[in-house]
C-alpha cells in the first residue's frame, strides 16, 4: 500500500511540474528581447574590449555607441534568423547571426523552460 501511495505522489507531483512547464513555455517575443539585450552585452564585453587592445583604449566609448545604435538592426536581425522549435514544455531557439565585417558571425542556440532563457551554445561560424 505505502508503495502504490508513493507512486501515486511521484505521478501527481511529475504531472504537476509538467503543466508548470506547459503553462510558463517563454514565447518568442520574450526571446527575441533576451537575445537582443544578450547580444548587445556579450558585442561590448568581447568585442569592444578586443577592439581597445588592438587599436586603443580611445575607441571603446565609439564601439560601445556603435552597438547601442546598431540595436534596431540586431533585433531585426534576431527576428529573422531565429528558428524555434516548440516541445510544449521546452522550447528550443536556434539563430545564424550575420555580423558586420570583420566580425565573424555567430550560432546562438538558447533554450527557453519554466519562464525563463538559458544561452547554451554561442559559437563561431
Amino acid at each position: 500500500m505505502t508503495r502504490l501511495k508513493n507512486t501515486s505522489i511521484a505521478g501527481i507531483m511529475l504531472i504537476g511540474l509538467g503543466a508548470i512547464a506547459f503553462f510558463t513555455n517563454p514565447q518568442e517575443p520574450g526571446y527575441q528581447k533576451y537575445a537582443n539585450k544578450t547580444l548587445k552585452s556579450k558585442l561590448k564585453e568581447k568585442v569592444c574590449t578586443q577592439v581597445t587592445e588592438e587599436l586603443g583604449a580611445w575607441l571603446e566609448k565609439q564601439c560601445h555607441t556603435i552597438v547601442d545604435t546598431s540595436s534596431p538592426y540586431l533585433a531585426q536581425v534576431v527576428s529573422q534568423q531565429t528558428t524555434r522549435k516548440n516541445f510544449l514544455l521546452f522550447s528550443i531557439y536556434q539563430a545564424d547571426i550575420p555580423l558586420p565585417t570583420p566580425l565573424p558571425d555567430y550560432h546562438i542556440e538558447t533554450n527557453g523552460i519554466l519562464g525563463n532563457y538559458y544561452t547554451n551554445q554561442a559559437k563561431k561560424l
